[in-house]
């Protein structure tokens, strides 16, 4: 199978991209994807083992310049407002009635005939794109789809997503859950792999003497708590440490009970330096994921720092609980956990490193890409 893979994904943090872009070393090919989205080290990968990459983006408008400027990175609000509830109103349409999307969709087939892939790289979230439009890619360059995503597709999924699972020739899961889902809606091949990992020469610890003094705290946590349907029980985990020094980053609302704590947002690099500016990392998944495997997982052991995180039956799959990492079963245990590690510097640092090595030697995303190639060799 040719190495040449085309992304065909969703730009999150355009923003960062663009800055990304600008700081890029001369000579070196220009990033497809921010540091801030997950896409960008497998990219990395990709390059490093020799494949040709290229990136659609599916959500940029299909008339007018396909220019990145165009686009504003997303921020999430629970209260309702005029622009979302015609989002939500267009959204019930079907997505073939809607000349944009048909429109990205002629423009996708031209930029792959151009690309001549081997291999369709496709994103979750997918709203944009047709399943007779990923057939006649198959049709047209005999190419492999892979479906990569971590979210579920009872709760996430569009019509679009599970109308083509019977395309995809593998599904790339977090949750071993979520793959079982998948495997209903008639995908072929599911792999909990899972799909997130680390990169050694961007996941490192980041100088603690470098940061803003409100980096500093016992308890960090960084990502997303809306809505709250979705994340209540991360909300939960966070409510009751507030009387802990607490830090939040979230580029998206919190919650009214838990603004005191906010502390900006973090994204890339500045991620990094926030986890590794913390004592304690909490890492509460969204209800949506049973199993768990999300970025943070990894990343955190990556720049070693110690984290807690809710127990789910994955984190005891890719690492030793007690050894790399401690896990709590509900609030009172948490704090319960906080309480102890906060008062045991030494064996909090010590598994901080164990999981850092951990990582180091068996979680990194050319490890991952092996064995994507092992699995495209069987099918």
């Amino acid at each position: 199978m040719p190495k040449r893979v085309l992304f065909v994904a969703s730009l999150h943090h355009p923003e960062e991209l663009q800055s990304d872009i600008r700081s890029s070393a001369s000579g070196d090919p220009t990033p497809l994807f921010p540091s801030s989205m997950g896409q960008h080290f497998w990219e990395r990968a990709m390059r490093a083992a020799g494949y040709q990459v290229d990136v659609f983006w599916r959500n940029l408008p299909g008339y007018g310049p396909r220019d990145i400027a165009r686009l504003r990175g997303d921020v999430f609000r629970e209260r309702l407002t005029p622009g979302k509830i015609a989002t939500a109103l267009l959204r019930r349409l079907p997505a073939q009635v809607n000349p944009d999307y048909r429109r990205r969709n002629q423009l996708l087939l031209e930029a792959a005939r151009r690309f001549q892939p081997g291999i369709i790289w496709l994103s979750g979230d997918n709203r944009e794109i047709f399943p007779q439009t990923l057939q006649a890619l198959k049709r047209a360059h005999g190419c492999k789809i892979i479906y990569v995503t971590g979210v579920s597709p009872i709760v996430f999924s569009h019509a679009n997503e599970r109308d083509a699972a019977r395309l995809y020739d593998l599904v790339l899961v977090n949750d071993y859950y979520h793959g079982v889902q998948w495997r209903e809606l008639g995908a072929k091949r599911v792999e909990c792999l899972p799909y997130v990992a680390i990169d050694p020469d961007f996941h490192y610890p980041q100088p603690k003497t470098e940061v803003p003094k409100d980096y500093l705290c016992d308890i960090g946590f960084v990502g997303t708590l809306v809505p709250g349907s979705l994340y209540s029980e991360r909300v939960a985990a966070l409510e009751s440490l507030r009387e802990f020094d607490l830090g939040i980053w979230s580029m998206h609302e919190v919650p009214e009970a838990l603004r005191p704590f906010q502390r900006g947002y973090a994204l890339g690099r500045e991620m990094l330096r926030v986890l590794s500016s913390v004592k304690i990392s909490l890492n509460a998944h969204g209800d949506f994921m049973r199993y768990g495997g999300n970025m943070r997982l990894f990343e955190t052991a990556a720049v070693g720092t110690f984290q807690i995180a809710d127990d789910r039956p994955g984190l005891r799959e890719w690492f030793d609980v007690g050894e790399h990492l401690a896990t709590y079963s509900d609030t009172e245990d948490l704090r319960a956990k906080v309480q102890y590690y906060l008062a045991h510097d030494d064996e909090r640092r010590r598994m901080a490193a164990a999981a850092r090595r951990h990582v180091l030697e068996n979680h990194r995303y050319d490890q991952r890409l092996a064995r994507v190639e092992e699995m495209l060799g069987t099918l």
